[in-house]
């Protein structure tokens, strides 16, 4: 039993029922280890936030109704930059759902389990009526975030109030102007507004500056993790993955090629993680980037299901391999239609090291590390 009042939080058994009941594979070990974790989580320092009803509700979802927990909607279908490394502007542009779309997406999410809603791809700041979209999504009770290039944030930060966690993609500092093709000055404007205006209206959550690690920017690593801890915001890394669509004359430009460069500059990350400096990932996972392994079961599919503008559910965003359509036949006819289609997939995935899949899924597997030190959600 999990009980939350304005005295705080109680874990434990009930006795009328003896206890706790095992579904499933889910047995008695599981279950200790979940509370032992949620009280160990309670007195730890070394999260920024740490919500054990979200975290239940998410278990519950995951490993007893075997469905995602996370909605990640590419809300439009246009892009205001054209990032190298980037491949979803490249696609051919779509229409963009409308609103009541949208809110009927949002409502068959929450029937379906949905407690994460993450507005992202290609820019959800270019969508006007984005602060309606995210209110509804928040009047669902769902917790709700966003991923931005962060070129409108000074412009319309103030809309936002309905976000809960804001991310902004920031990869670099020198190197920014040429990644990003906008002036790093710009950004940080918008960057320094967003983070007095959330504390205005009394966010809990700090934002999260993402970074790419490309072979443009490995000398600006120590300036931004240094300017996160300045602005009192989290960092995150994740290396650049070659998607397909991606020229090689690109790839050759912006892939990393000094790998020795490449594995000091992850050590370093690792070294101001463990000095206490505001970057999310565990060094579980950032390990697996100095070294390239990939050395985990993905399970993903499992906990995020992607969806594009116009309602088409994916495997994940590496194989964007069409699961049906959500806004035409629901997410409760695609999930158990595609069920042995993403057994197939996963089962045959080399793997990836995109930050929210490698670690959401070390969390999944209980990699101890990864529990104690994974910051974001």
């Amino acid at each position: 039993m999990i009980e939350k009042d304005e005295d705080g939080i109680y874990l434990g058994t009930v006795p009328e029922l003896k206890g706790y009941y095992s579904y499933g594979d889910i047995n008695d070990p599981f279950f200790h280890f979940y509370l032992n974790f949620f009280l160990e989580k309670q007195n730890a320092i070394v999260m920024s936030r740490f919500d054990p009803i979200l975290a239940s509700r998410a278990l519950w979802q995951i490993r007893i109704k075997k469905r995602p927990f996370v909605l990640s909607h590419g809300v439009n279908a246009n892009c205001n930059m054209r990032c190298k490394f980037c491949e979803y502007w490249r696609k051919e542009p779509g229409k963009e759902p409308s609103r009541d779309e949208v809110f009927r997406l949002l409502n068959d999410a929450k029937k379906f389990g949905i407690g994460v809603y993450n507005a992202w791809t290609t820019e959800p700041l270019l969508r006007k009526d984005l602060p309606l979209i995210m209110a509804h999504a928040k009047e669902l009770g769902m917790v709700t975030s966003m991923v931005t290039n962060g070129k409108l944030l000074y412009e319309r930060v103030e809309e936002l109030e309905n976000v809960d966690y804001l991310s902004v993609s920031v990869d670099g500092t020198e190197s920014y102007k040429e990644i990003r093709k906008m002036d790093f000055g710009t950004l940080l404007k918008g960057l320094k507004k967003a983070i007095e205006v959330r504390k205005l209206q009394k966010q809990k959550n700090p934002i999260l500056m993402n970074c790419v690690l490309t072979g443009k920017n490995l000398d600006d690593i120590e300036t931004l993790i240094l300017l996160a801890e300045k602005l009192g915001v989290k960092v995150s890394f994740e290396p650049v993955h070659e998607f397909p669509g991606i020229s090689r004359e690109i790839w050759e430009e912006i892939g990393i090629r000094d790998k020795e460069k490449f594995r000091s500059t992850v050590d370093f990350i690792i070294e101001m993680k463990e000095k206490g400096y505001p970057i999310i990932n565990s060094k579980t996972y950032l390990g697996m980037v100095r070294d390239e392994k990939k050395d985990y079961k993905c399970r993903a599919s499992g906990i995020i299901i992607n969806v594009t503008h116009d309602g088409t559910a994916e495997t994940c965003r590496v194989h964007q391999e069409p699961l049906g359509n959500v806004m035409k036949d629901g997410f409760e006819k695609v999930w158990k239609n595609s069920a042995q289609r993403r057994e197939e997939i996963v089962e045959n995935c080399e793997g990836c090291l995109f930050f929210g899949y490698t670690e959401n899924s070390l969390m999944q597997s209980f990699n101890p590390e990864v529990l104690m030190h994974y910051e974001w959600m």
